[in-house]
């Protein structure tokens, strides 16, 4: 039996906001909070002048606020419970893309797997109804009540902006 035993990865840091069915993503070398960094640079440079992005993040260390996460100041990290990725509209992003576009293949090079996972962003963000169609819950929303802002699915309540553009990362 032959194997292939090349393991080179990369690293797809992506966000979407289903209301603008616009994304903004970085593809890097290593998961790490130097990375992360880079990631909240993109998305701040893609939020809507006098807005401010919620950024709904899992508690993977590169994305908790310990000294070397630099959030920009319109930006706000929301982060969810504990082993609650089905909150997480990025997973089934991740799920998609693993299935239809980075499934069952060897990449002959760094490269080719950096070019491979750009290519496969950029057939996701280039169809707004995608976006739309994945990034969307019913059940996982943010409503409006005066200047509070209730994440449903958490219960709990974040004092923001009163217009606020949600990114799921």
């Amino acid at each position: 039996m032959i194997r292939d035993n090349r393991h080179d990865s990369a690293y797809i840091f992506g966000a979407i906001c289903r209301d603008r069915a616009f994304g903004a993503a970085i593809i890097v070398p290593a998961a790490n909070t130097e990375c992360m960094n880079l990631h909240l640079q993109e998305i701040s440079t893609q939020v809507a002048p006098g807005s401010i992005a919620g950024l709904i993040c899992d508690s993977a260390g590169w994305h908790q606020t310990g000294g070397e996460l630099v959030v920009p100041d319109n930006i706000v990290l929301l982060p969810l419970p504990p082993c609650s990725p089905e909150l997480n509209p990025m997973e089934n992003v991740w799920a998609y893309l693993r299935a239809n576009k980075l499934c069952a293949r060897v990449w002959d090079s760094y490269e080719a797997v950096v070019e491979a996972c750009a290519d496969a962003w950029n057939f996701f963000v280039n169809d707004p109804d995608r976006i739309r169609s994945i990034g969307t819950r019913g059940w996982a929303t943010v409503n409006v009540q005066g200047r509070w802002y209730y994440l449903a699915a958490k219960r709990t309540r974040v004092a923001l902006p009163r217009y606020v553009l949600l990114y799921m990362a």
